[in-house]
This record gives C-alpha cells, structure tokens and sequence, in this order.
C-alpha cells in the first residue's frame, strides 16, 4: 500500500531559481557510497529528460487508479543461460473508477500473457511501461488481481551496485555466485511492478526455483523449501511488512548459514540470520560480530530494529552492498572501513565495517522511512550516513562521532543542488550523502539540545514509518518539534541550492582591538546561522547572522588571529580586503 504518493511535473530552470523562501519538495540516490564526491551514479550534467522518464516517474490516473497490497513473485532461474522466467500476480485496491492501468517491466523482457479474472489482455508496450485495458471498470475500495507471465534474459550490471542489474559470477570454487540491485534503475528491469516509490505493497512473497545445489535468499522468512519434480529446488519467502520495490532481491550460492540472536531493551529476542559462502564461514563469524552492538545503539538513537517478525539477515553477495530489506547485502570482503579505507580520513572510520553499519542503518532510513519519489531519496542517505556518525559517538562519544562527521566535508563537491525535479525518476546530486549528514549534523548543532534532537529522530521513525514521506512533511516535523522555523531556509540552501553557505569576512586591527565585519553570502532568502567565532580567550562566541556585513569589536592580543569553530557547522570562508 502505502501509496500516498503526489503527482509529479517537470520543473524547470526558473521554479527552481523560486525555491528560496519555502521548502518546495523533491532526489534519488544510491545506497552505497563512493570513496569521494564523484560518485558514477550520479551525472553532475544536465539531463534531457524524454518520455520514458516521465513514465517511470510520474503518477497519471493509470497508475494513482490502484493501489498496491500484495505482490506474489515467483521465478525459475537458469544460471547457465543467465535467464528467467515466472510471473507476478498483482493484488490491489481501486481508487478510482478506471480500466486503463500501467504496469512497468523494462522492454527486453518478454510478456507471455496477462491475465485478469480468467481472461488474456492484450498489453500494449511504451518504453519500459505496459498498459492494458481491463473488461470492467474498476470499482473504489474493492480488491482486484492481475497476474503477468513473462521470460527473458534480464539486464545485467555493469557495475553494481550503481549500475543496475543481475550479479552472474562464479565463487572462488567457480561455482554460481548470483545477485541482483537495481535501485535507481528500477525493480522492472526483472519483475513486472508498479515501479514508483510511492507505492509499497503491505506484504510479499517471493518464491525462487534454482538448481538443487544452490541455496536462494530473499527478503523476509523462509516459508519453506522443496525439491521439485524437475530436480531443482524451490525457496518460499514471505516479507510481512511494507517493503519498497528496490529492496526486493534474490542472493544464489553455495551459503553456510548460522543463526543467532540480539536481545532488545525490552528483552524481546530478535532472530539474526547470516548466509556467506561455504569457505568464509570463519571469517564472517568474527566480522559479524559487529552486528549486536551495532543494533544496541540503532535501538537507542531510532527504536527497536523496525522488522522484528521477519529477522535480520546479512547475505555475502557479488558486489559490494546493498541495503535490501530484512536481507542487506555484504560484499565488503570483511574488512573494516570501505574496503579497507576511512572516508573521513580521521581514523574512526577504519574500527568498524562499512557496509555493516551503512546498510544497516538504512535499515532505518529508506526502508522504515521511505520517500514517495526518487527525487527525495536524500532522507534514506542523509539520514543514513548521518547515522554513521552516530555509531562512532555511541561507540567512542560525542567528540568522536562528530569528528568523524567533519572528515566527510572533504568528499563535498558542492557542484549542483541534493534534490533533483519531482515526477521524472530523476537524480540529484551525490552530495545527499556527506554534504546531508554534515547538515543534519549542523540543525542538531543549531537546535543546541541533545535531547530534543533524539527525541526528534526517534519521532521521525515513529511517525513516517512503514509509509511512504516526502521532504516537505519530515522538514515540516523537524520545524514543529524544535520551535524554529528559521530552520526552513537552512533546509533551503543546502538541498535545493548547489552551493554551500559562504562566510565572508575582513579584518582591521588596532592595537590589541580587531574589528571584524562579516556576512553570509547564500541564494536563500532568511537565512540566518549564527557565525562560530573562538574568542582570544578560547571562549565560543555566536556572532549574531545577517547576508548584509554586520561589524563587531572583538577584544584579542597581538597574536591573536580570527579562528571559526567550523566543526559546528558546514560553511565555506573567504577573506576580503587587506
């Protein structure tokens, strides 16, 4: 369900040069981040959008016409041929009174027949989108089913997980070693769906049928599992909570499996489930050791782990992760850090696994909280990598964890704005993940009370989980809850301008005296951030803010020089005149 999704539009150069005095909406992302700025996901070039983004990414009447409860895939896999074959019945809800709806399965994939109540529809192809015209009209609040028979060789990753598609490798045994991510490229590169985020089905089952050697993970519990006639090997999955269509996947190999579990605050026991391949059992076992202290301090900072019926598995995959639900994918070749090295280069980034605690904590963010539209997605990775901070502060304090977090402003690029336009499967820029976080970091700094900030993000998970959010309304909760609604025009500039706040300043001494003028230079109308300043005692001041200069008189000493407390917040200097 949770399709409370809004109609998108095209916005042009001028609505975004609008978006100054009010938080308008909108990006899309990926869920693992590079080692710097240039991410390969993300095209720092303009993009001319054509008609088959818009049908990706827009909600016409075909598709706001149902409403997704229960996709029930099922899929025979045929490595040697990297090909499947299966298909999805599709269980939703009227809304509106139509006949024409649109299903999404990308074009080289083959529709065998469509079948509604019985009867064979005839789709009709446009882009990576099918219509067909059902022989009733839909009646508002009543459930229907349609299910899609389909075949083909599907897309396969160039470079996943950011280039979407099918993982065929072989182990080091040169056994099959398969996977899939497709977020950004879209869950219809292999399973007909209604492909917009908007839309979550409650629940799921997905049902994999693999050569009997092979072991299949996918989201949620296993149901069951049987050998067929045919000599392979069928998997039962069952997800019982919302899941979004990017995080549905399927892992095949040659898996060891262990069980253990993680005792929550309120002594309720959560099952933990690892898969990683048959020789790096011993291995895995000491990395994932990771996982229970890791959880303890998610449980803190969100709440319980949001998918306690269905566990928490971490499945090796053959890229480097994913944050796929109830079954993250692993690929970091258990080392600490990202493979091996520390994004903020300050040494707190190379104590713990990367891709265990990033993906985890989406766990959290994009998949308890998710957005409507992929324009947005900078609430799953800002609040996601924000969380990383948080892990080195649970784990080794405050000062750390925001230590940490000011190593990341290095992989700021600053070079166009985090959120991209509404309705057309567009991207923004990689910024939402370390340019976000440094700004969560810097409202937390700004709202000043600790405990009013966790008890906001606790809110957040509370109040937009297991529904889909955009950014207007996890903005507008962040401005109730803390009283300020000066908050609205840093929101502004940093995720919907490209440039980052800019502290200009000049300097004139006389004698031990320094008179200091100073000004913010932003596109944003109001905004106001206090300027940190270290006095020639040591002692923090906060310069009241304006975009006009403003002149004090700071009292110093003939060494004495200008010192900003920058860890406070994300802002760029630059001196002017002598």
């Amino acid at each position: 369900m949770r399709s409370e999704g809004v109609q998108g539009a095209m916005l042009s150069n001028a609505y975004f040069a609008s978006m100054n005095s009010r938080l308008v909406y909108p990006i899309l992302c990926l869920t693992v981040i590079l080692l710097n700025v240039h991410l390969p996901a993300f095209s720092q070039k303009s993009k001319v959008y054509t008609r088959a983004d818009t049908l990706r990414g827009s909600l016409s009447t075909a598709r706001t016409a149902y409403d997704v409860t229960y996709y029930d895939l099922y899929l025979s896999i045929f490595p040697e041929k990297r090909s499947i074959q299966g298909y999805n019945t599709i269980h939703f809800k009227a809304k509106q009174a139509e006949r024409r709806l649109q299903f999404d399965l990308f074009s080289n994939m083959k529709i065998d027949s469509v079948v509604f109540r019985g009867e064979q529809l005839a789709p009709q192809r446009e882009h990576h989108a099918f219509f067909v015209y059902l022989p009733i009209e839909l009646v508002p609040e009543q459930m229907y089913s349609l299910s899609v028979y389909y075949q083909g060789v599907p897309q396969i990753a160039a470079n996943p997980p950011w280039d979407g598609g099918f993982v065929w490798k072989k182990d080091e045994k040169q056994r099959p070693f398969i996977g899939v991510a497709c977020e950004g490229t879209g869950a219809s590169l292999w399973w007909p769906c209604k492909d917009h985020l908007s839309d979550e089905p409650d629940s799921m089952r997905i049902q994999t049928e693999v050569p009997a050697e092979l072991f299949s993970k996918s989201n949620g519990r296993l149901a069951d599992s049987m050998l067929l006639e045919n000599g392979r090997k069928l998997f039962d999955w069952r997800v019982s909570y919302p899941i979004n269509n990017y995080n549905v996947t399927l892992n095949i190999g040659h898996y060891a499996y262990w069980k253990d579990s993680y005792s929550s605050e309120d002594g309720d026991e959560l099952g933990l489930h690892y898969y990683v391949l048959d020789y790096q059992l011993e291995k895995a076992k000491k990395q994932f050791e990771q996982v229970k202290p890791m959880l303890k301090c998610y449980e803190q900072y969100f709440g319980k782990y949001p998918f306690w019926n269905d566990g928490f598995s971490l499945v090796e995959t053959p890229y480097l992760g994913m944050e796929h639900q109830g079954a993250v994918a692993y690929g970091n070749q258990y080392l600490n850090g990202y493979m091996g090295f520390d994004r903020s280069r300050t040494g707190w980034g190379n104590k713990w696994d990367y891709i265990i605690i990033h993906e985890t904590g989406h766990e959290y963010w994009g998949n308890l909280v998710s957005v409507k539209d992929h324009a947005e997605l900078w609430i799953h990775e800002s609040f996601c990598t924000y969380t990383e901070g948080l892990y080195v502060e649970c784990l080794y304090g405050k000062e750390a964890g925001q230590e940490y977090l000011n190593g990341l402003k290095h992989n700021i690029g600053n070079r166009s704005a985090i959120v991209g336009p509404l309705g057309l499967n567009a991207s923004g820029s990689g910024d939402m993940y370390d340019k976000g976080a440094i700004m969560l970091n810097t409202v937390r700094n700004l709202i000043g009370k600790d405990s009013l900030w966790f008890q906001m993000l606790r809110g957040l998970t509370r109040e937009f989980g297991y529904k889909t959010t955009d950014t207007r309304e996890v903005v507008d909760y962040i401005l109730e809850k803390s009283q300020m609604p000066e908050l609205e025009a840093v929101f502004n500039q940093y995720l919907y301008q490209a440039a980052a706040p800019v502290l200009e300043y000049e300097e004139s001494r006389k004698g031990k005296e320094i008179s200091l003028r100073y000004r913010w230079v932003v596109q944003t109308e109001g905004f106001q951030m206090p300027v940190p300043l270290i006095d020639a005692a040591g002692q923090l001041l906060l310069l009241p803010s304006a975009t006009e200069w403003k002149e004090v008189k700071i009292k110093g000493s003939k060494k004495y020089e200008l010192s900003f407390k920058e860890d406070l917040y994300y802002f760029l200097k630059k001196k002017v005149g002598n």
